[in-house]
């Protein structure tokens, strides 16, 4: 995934786009950190309509535990900064919103640290048919860098995923 680095935003989602239509897939996104950035950045695809189902922003634990069912255990556990809460967020992401994938970010954008997790922690969730997955990521740089990189990997999780 290395090899992706390089590309911008705009190209990510290019290429996730064009793989969703041409295997008729569609997508669904669940965001914390991103707060929408990642459906924002797909929605301004040309071909995103017959893709993208729609989005939440799940910014708050109440949110992540009634609208997305992630469990309520989990989150006071481990707190919303975590992989296995992604991969929630992602499922829950997938079911609510009727797509065949589901994409959650969740993570640390500072300036301060959240649920004992340092500023550039993120999780990355990708929900399938076969299941559910959460990716670990350490970025740096200003709140706004590490948003955008989390964004970035939510759209590379994503290509990857429809390129199996």
């Amino acid at each position: 995934m290395s090899n992706q680095h390089h590309l911008s935003l705009h190209q990510l989602s290019e290429q996730a786009v064009q793989k969703a239509l041409e295997l008729r897939r569609t997508v669904a996104t669940a965001e914390s950190l991103t707060a929408g950035m990642v459906s924002a950045v797909l929605a301004d695809t040309p071909g995103a309509s017959g893709m993208l189902q729609g989005g939440v922003v799940a910014y708050q634990n109440s949110v992540k535990a009634n609208l997305l069912k992630v469990s309520q255990e989990l989150l006071a556990d481990v707190g919303s900064v975590d992989g296995g809460v992604a991969a929630a967020m992602a499922a829950g992401a997938r079911t609510a919103l009727g797509a065949d994938i589901g994409v959650a970010t969740t993570g640390v954008a500072g300036p301060e640290a959240h649920d004992g997790k340092p500023v550039g922690t993120v999780y990355i969730g990708i929900a399938t048919a076969a299941g559910t997955h959460g990716f670990e990521y350490l970025f740096s740089g200003s709140r706004a860098e590490i948003r955008g990189q989390a964004c970035g990997a939510a759209l590379e999780r994503l290509f990857e995923v429809l390129s199996l």
